[in-house]
């Protein structure tokens, strides 16, 4: 008994070890977006990728089925917004004047080409708040870029202008 309890424990490792050795990369790349920190220097993304995937890990047998790279992106926006309060403040770059759920909803709209229902039911928000919350996120990110934003509608929030729906 204890033999096949081994010969499970050891695929299982391999198992996790292989998802993470093809999805750590994306993944830590969505985390470093969603941090808005520079890829070179990114502590509290990496800190993020680890607590998701020690979550994966934990709940791989209970998966069956499911793909592990939904889940783990699944864990990791849970684990940001559970950390989002301490990001309050902007971190630079062209998210880092986003709100931690602006960019969130764009990390997985955009980056990731997570369907609006899945992020909708992900977040637990409507869906107009989901398009609402990208378009806003879209709309700051391209006038960052630009330099200025012609809309009619518009607030200015922490010096940026804001598009209002």
């Amino acid at each position: 008994m204890r033999e096949r309890q081994t010969v499970q424990l050891v695929r299982r490792a391999r198992d996790f070890e292989s998802f993470v050795a093809g999805a750590a990369g994306r993944l830590l790349h969505a985390a470093t977006l969603l941090t808005a920190e520079p890829p070179d220097d990114n502590p509290r993304a990496r800190r993020l990728l680890t607590a998701a995937l020690a979550r994966t890990y934990a709940s791989w047998d209970r998966l069956h089925g499911e793909d592990p790279y939904t889940y783990a992106r699944q864990q990791l926006a849970y684990r940001f917004l559970m950390m989002s309060w301490r990001l309050r403040e902007g971190r630079g770059g062209a998210l880092g004047m986003l709100s931690p759920q602006e960019r969130l909803v764009l990390v997985l709209r955009v980056h990731e080409g997570v369907a609006e229902e899945q992020t909708a039911a992900l977040l637990g928000l409507p869906m107009e708040r989901v398009r609402t919350l990208c378009f806003r996120a879209m709309s700051l990110v391209l006038a960052g870029k630009s330099g200025a934003l012609r809309l009619t509608s518009t607030e200015t929030v922490r010096g940026v202008e804001r598009v209002r729906p």
